[in-house]
């Protein structure tokens, strides 16, 4: 098994990221973390860890202190960055630092399970030992690129997706397109399409509210809390 740290100082982010990690195959959850300290602290006291799912923006420091702090004191572990963070300096700096994968938020399980599966890869390519030819060199360098996320409808983004599924995911109860549009900065009819197609995959369910007078309103809740 590959054991798994995942760091990110949002809790029920943490929670999400590790239910998709053990949801992968020869993957395993070693523990979590929300600061920068407390990753180091987890690195230095559980038994092992292969891998660091790796948020930038946390409380006292950044992911890539983080990185820099593990290598100072002979960490070796590999890291993929999880994060929202996306201006082109800091996913140079990530790369530079030696960060095998860097994963932008939001993303839904299929973007994460691909990364894990390309690390997989990797490991199982090195785990040979030996030395490389060329076609070797290639082999290992293209275990890294992970194939991208799989496809939705024609005229639906992957990122307004996520971005309603998060919504939906941390709610405590149903909610509306509007509720939808306001949480997420998406028109109401934006909303309502993304709602549409998650209850037709099966991942929301329709709920309808009664007023006094009119048509119900029509409110979603994700499909695990229904």
């Amino acid at each position: 098994m590959i054991e798994v740290l995942v760091v990110d100082d949002d809790t029920r982010v943490a929670r999400v990221n590790a239910a998709y990690v053990e949801k992968v195959p020869g993957f395993h959850v070693a523990g979590e973390a929300h600061s920068a300290a407390e990753a180091l602290l987890r690195l230095e006291t559980l038994p092992r860890v292969d891998l660091v799912l790796l948020d930038h923006y946390l409380p006292d420091e950044t992911g890539l202190a983080v990185v820099q702090e593990m290598r100072r004191r002979g960490h070796q572990t590999d890291v993929i960055m999880v994060t929202a963070a996306r201006d082109v300096g800091t996913v140079q700096a990530a790369m530079r630092q030696g960060a095998l994968q860097y994963l932008v938020k939001p993303f839904a399980f299929a973007g994460l399970r691909a990364k894990l599966e390309a690390y997989a890869d990797l490991r199982r390519t090195l785990d040979g030992g030996g030395e490389a030819e060329q076609a070797d060199v290639d082999r290992i360098f293209g275990a890294l690129s992970a194939p991208s996320e799989p496809g939705l409808p024609k005229g639906h983004s992957p990122t307004t997706a996520e971005l309603v599924r998060q919504s939906l995911m941390s709610a405590e109860g149903p909610l509306s397109a509007q509720e939808i549009a306001d949480r997420t900065g998406v028109s109401r009819q934006t909303a309502q399409r993304y709602l549409k197609l998650l209850e037709r995959t099966g991942r929301a369910r329709l709920t309808l509210k009664y007023g006094d007078a009119g048509r119900p309103e029509h409110r979603y809740v994700w499909a695990t809390r229904a």
